[in-house]
């Protein structure tokens, strides 16, 4: 592939090279005709961008030439390194050491599930991102397996970004909705629980404790308007 990539450039790379020098022999011979100083000045300046030109080309022809070659390295190595390895959750094509995946790879599920990322010891750590057929989206840190770490999980009404432990986001996050509304906060077991405040989309915003995703104890309001309002729930 690589080859047909060089051979195309050549070819470019040639004709165009063909055309700037007709286009300065052409001028050499108006030059050589010309009487006028100003035009010849002219024409001169002229010449002098094309040979510019005819410079740039030749670099960006050597450049491409060793990123091909860069490229067509890393590609044999990835090749030396990639398996295919068949379970009963699906497939998985990539790196691997001793039959488990190590290093970057691609698991497929038979349920239409997908990821993309890092392994270690044939689980899933590092950083990847998991395609889930229901449509949700998760990218971020992962550790034994499971999503632990910071990441971002797109669900059907918005997203979350923040903590993660355990396959679940606890921890520090913040939750779009996407009416335009957001949580900043603590989450627990998915839910918002501990300090949190809840930005309403009218400029509105509203802080105090949530347990079990609900609104606990007391709060305080803090309307656009710059009212204050306070309740216990």
């Amino acid at each position: 592939m690589e080859q047909k990539v060089l051979d195309l450039n050549d070819k470019i790379y040639s004709n165009n090279n063909n055309i700037l020098l007709e286009l300065i022999k052409d001028l050499n011979q108006v030059i050589n005709n010309s009487t006028n100083n100003e035009n010849i000045k002219i024409l001169n300046n002229g010449i002098n961008k094309i040979n510019y030109i005819i410079n740039e080309n030749k670099k960006n022809d050597e450049l491409l030439r060793k990123n091909i070659s860069s490229i067509s390295d890393k590609l044999v190595i990835n090749n030396l390194n990639k398996q295919e390895i068949q379970n009963k959750d699906g497939k998985y094509i990539g790196q691997a050491v001793n039959g488990l995946a190590e290093g970057k790879g691609i698991f497929y599920g038979n349920n239409g599930d997908k990821y993309e990322g890092d392994w270690k010891n044939g689980k899933k750590e590092g950083k990847g991102i998991y395609y889930f057929n229901s449509g949700r989206i998760y990218e971020g840190e992962w550790k034994n397996g499971n999503m632990e770490g910071k990441g971002i999980y797109f669900f059907d009404n918005g997203r979350y970004e923040g903590d993660f432990k355990n396959g679940i986001s606890e921890g520090k996050g913040i939750y779009y909705y996407n009416n335009g509304d957001r949580y900043e906060g603590d989450f627990k077991n998915v839910n918002r629980e501990g300090k949190g405040i809840y930005y309403f989309h009218n400029g509105d915003r509203m802080m105090g404790d949530y347990y079990n995703d609900d609104q606990k104890g007391m709060h305080v309001t803090l309307t656009k308007n710059g009212d204050v309002e306070t309740g216990i729930y």
